[in-house]
């Protein structure tokens, strides 16, 4: 990102929701350069170079589960019934077809429409790694680098979360061998996984760049065997780098986890020391009573995607107990049905209010800190997601005068923007001190519609 604006900048929020205080009036932000370094509330004498922010302006937005190349089977996948595992086939059939070059293009403009949602940062969870038939490119992290370039040339930050992806499913006789398109994401074992994601190169702190850091996966207990994965876990302790897993997304994966080693996705992650508190799993959809105690006491993240499990028909994650059991809750858009990090956040709510049929399980403001603060720390950057001193100086702005927000009192602009505004109703986006986003139009790419359109078709054909 680069900007002609001098390295010190001001807004004044006519409204902006900040750490322990709430929704206050006439905010005076101040930052040098990345770094928020003074925040005012209710303001007097503010500076005539004070950019103004109407509205309501919240911390950035961490989407903290994203697959970039599921952005192209958007309404294809809406067009008859199937169920996950027909879903799955043409995935894979997208998959097939990526090379660096087009992989770039599509992401970029995936990333490009979260800008314009809020997301100042992404969790990209990356398991598409060579090139078909499992031949490795002469970079072996070249559709690697081209998610961290299209992040780049997006705005936003990116954790890239490296994906070991071993077996091709899991049945009664133990592990799947990879078939197909599948070959693209196998690196033979987990000690390959992990001499490959070392040449990403990354300091000290796992940071491959300002703008991004490496992370881990293990894809799931049906893409990873149990003697691999401690491999995994080792690694990322290593390097300081969160790591994620989906679990517990279907009921046949419990079933097939069950049959295969007797326990449940939940008790084989935790005997093979792979939760934590930098561990994150997302969906836990179908865990059970013991499942919530190990994670819980873990203090494991939980990653719920209320649009893709609605789409996909996994079922309703209970968000309610993981919370209570002690799990930090977090939002993806995963496969990006829609791109929407308020449309996750009253999804948790919602998915509750049916599964509970009562309403009022979780504030605006606990939503909105598993879109923010929260999200970071799971990826990685626990100094962004809040507008206070030394925090990164990212900003969204969430009007209030739209068709869906006109009318709304001060009291209530945080459960406006959670329960009625889209991403449609955010004007402003900065990451980073940097502007990206202003009055909805992306200034980096600036026709993200036409580059979406584009990158799918030649995806598609």
């Amino acid at each position: 990102m680069t900007s002609s604006r001098s390295p010190r900048r001001r807004w004044l929020a006519t409204l902006a929701w900040l750490p322990g205080q709430g929704v206050r009036r006439d905010v005076l932000i101040e930052a040098d350069r990345d770094r928020f370094t003074s925040v005012t509330p209710e303001a007097t004498g503010v500076p005539p170079d004070a950019e103004r922010l109407p509205g309501l302006t919240l911390p950035g937005f961490a989407n903290a589960h994203s697959h970039a190349f599921h952005r192209a089977l958007r309404a294809t996948t809406q067009a008859d019934r199937g169920t996950f595992w027909t879903w799955r086939e043409r995935m894979y059939a997208v998959a097939a077809r990526l090379d660096p070059d087009s992989y770039l293009r599509l992401a970029r403009a995936v990333y490009a429409e979260m800008a314009l949602a809020g997301v100042s940062c992404v969790g990209e969870f990356h398991y598409l790694h060579h090139q078909p038939g499992g031949h490795p490119y002469a970079d072996r992290n070249a559709m690697g680098r081209a998610l961290l370039q299209a992040a780049a040339e997006a705005g936003l930050r990116i954790t890239l979360l490296d994906a070991c992806y071993l077996s091709g499913g899991l049945a009664e006789e133990g592990p799947l061998p990879l078939a197909g398109p599948q070959l693209r994401f196998g690196d033979g074992d987990a000690l390959r996984w992990a001499a490959r994601v070392t040449e990403l190169g990354y300091d000290e702190h796992g940071m491959i760049s300002p703008h991004a850091q490496v992370g881990a996966a293990i894809h799931s207990v049906r893409a990873v065997p149990r003697d691999q994965m401690h491999p995994v876990a080792a690694w990322a302790r290593r390097c300081g780098a969160p790591l994620h897993a989906h679990m517990s997304e279907q009921a046949g994966e419990n079933e097939a986890c069950q049959a295969v080693y007797g326990v449940s996705p939940a008790r084989l992650l935790y005997d093979e020391d792979v939760l934590g508190p930098r561990t994150t799993v997302v969906h836990a959809t179908h865990v059970n009573a013991d499942d919530l105690e190990l994670l819980g006491g873990c203090q494991t993240f939980a990653c719920l995607c209320p649009t893709t499990e609605r789409d996909l028909g996994d079922g309703l994650a209970p968000a309610r107990a993981l919370a209570a059991a002690g799990c930090p809750l977090t939002l993806g858009s995963d496969s990006h049905a829609v791109v929407d990090l308020l449309e996750e956040a009253r999804g948790v709510e919602y998915a509750e209010r049916l599964a509970q049929r009562s309403r009022g399980h979780f504030t605006a403001e606990t939503l909105l800190r598993a879109a923010t603060s929260d999200g970071h720390t799971s990826l990685g950057w626990p100094d962004a997601g809040e507008i206070a001193p030394g925090a990164r100086a990212d900003l969204v702005t969430v009007s209030l005068d739209s068709v869906r927000t006109a009318g709304t009192a001060t009291e209530v602009a945080l459960e406006a923007a959670v329960f009625a505004a889209t991403a449609v109703d955010i004007r402003d986006v900065v990451i980073a001190g940097q502007d990206v986003v202003r009055d909805g139009v992306h200034l980096l790419v600036p026709d993200v519609p036409g580059e979406l359109s584009r990158a799918i078709r030649a995806v598609l054909g």
